[in-house]
């Protein structure tokens, strides 16, 4: 059974495994910076017999497995990039670069997709069709999915479906959740550059203060959730920089607000700009300034396909067990630009437990003490290579 034996060689190659993620976790790289990463990656596929395919979108790198007979192709995602963040763990593992940190998991996302690609590689004359094993830079930032798509990684062969995962540290390890429909929004970002007329701070009413100016306006976008958005309909308006002047005793010229938007629902995603301008422009004019308006579209939300996500949530428990396979039922206002991987092909993307209590796992993602329990790596990478067993099995 094909089952049994994803999971002896998932315990057979369990140290090998975690040896990976922690040379992945000590030196770090940041989005397109990858050239460390994707090397480790291509020679390890290499070596397990792997067709390769380096520098796509810069520093992605593809793995073609394919079976004894022809057949569908899955897709299985990973992103590889680090964030900009000093680490404050002091493990033996803890990041060798200064201000650099695998403080999002990818370190054990990219682990966890060489994992199943040891796994499957080894099972190839059992199965029709193919793998394609997709190492993303630049998830962070402005992405490194849609590079990789316009560059042709879900044609040749054509993919038919996808997966990815995400290690998630509120859920405990040996336990993943999978969602229908929405699991993740659309991380765009605004900026409102208001112009007043700079003076002394002693002669308020021979300037136009754009920083009193910028204080009505961040106090008016609290409004537009709570009072033009239908509560029932997901959004998240945040203002997270505001900067103006240098003195204190200078008013300023200008002021720079800085802010994300998000909603899970895309025919509001395309009016929440109109709707900050229309509160930006009114209350700027009303105080004699000007201002400048730009609002930057990145990730569409994250949609699962209930067909997928169902077969994934059956892959799962021939793994952990059906009592492990948590069903969520609100997505999170985080983004994830395998977003754009969904919006092609049917896909799903599960949350992978990495939380444990007892050895104080516990920090969230983006945190400088972020950790995650390397147990979850052998089930990350079983719990891909059985869906991509299941799929191709059934599609024949």
């Amino acid at each position: 059974m094909l089952t049994e034996e994803i999971k002896n060689i998932s315990k057979e190659i369990k140290n090998q495994l975690i040896s990976v993620r922690r040379k992945l976790h000590q030196h770090p790289e940041l989005a397109f910076e990858e050239y460390n990463t994707s090397g480790l990656i291509a020679d390890y596929l290499r070596k397990l017999g792997i067709s390769v395919t380096a520098g796509v979108a810069k520093t992605g790198v593809v793995g073609i497995i394919e079976g004894s007979n022809p057949g569908k192709t899955v897709a299985i995602r990973a992103d590889m990039d680090a964030l900009p963040i000093m680490e404050e763990n002091t493990h033996e593992y803890k990041s060798l670069i200064p201000d650099r940190m695998h403080a999002c998991g990818h370190d054990v996302h990219t682990t966890c997709l060489l994992g199943a690609a040891n796994i499957l590689s080894r099972l190839k004359p059992k199965i029709s069709g193919n793998i394609k094993l997709i190492f993303q830079p630049a998830e962070e930032g402005d992405g490194g999915a849609l590079p990789m798509i316009e560059e042709g990684v879900l044609e040749n062969p054509v993919v038919d479906v996808c997966i990815a995962t995400h290690v998630w540290p509120e859920i405990p390890v040996g336990k993943i959740l999978v969602k229908n429909g929405a699991i993740m929004a659309s991380p765009d970002e605004f900026e409102i550059i208001i112009k007043g007329k700079g003076g002394h701070g002693a002669m308020p009413h021979n300037a136009i203060d754009p920083i009193v100016i910028g204080c009505q306006v961040v106090n008016a976008l609290q409004t537009l959730v709570s009072r033009r958005i239908d509560p029932l309909n997901p959004a998240v308006i945040s203002v997270c920089s505001f900067h103006s002047g240098s003195c204190f005793n200078v008013i300023p010229d200008f002021a720079t607000i800085k802010g994300t938007a998000r909603t899970l629902d895309p025919e509001l995603r395309k009016k929440v700009p109109q709707m900050i301008e229309e509160i930006t422009a009114g209350i700027v004019h009303s105080m004699g300034g000007e201002y400048e308006f730009s609002f930057h579209y990145l990730f569409p939300p994250t949609m699962n396909d209930p067909a997928i996500t169902s077969l994934l949530a059956e892959s799962a428990s021939k793994i952990i067990g059906k009592e492990n396979v948590l069903w969520g039922d609100v997505p999170s206002m985080s983004g994830e630009d395998f977003a754009y991987f969904a919006e092609k092909k049917p896909s799903t993307f599960f949350r992978l437990g990495c939380g444990n209590k007892e050895k104080g796992i516990i920090h969230p993602i983006h945190s400088s003490k972020f950790d995650a329990d390397e147990d979850c790596i052998v089930i990350g990478a079983a719990v891909m290579a059985q869906f991509a067993v299941d799929y191709l099995m059934n599609n024949t």
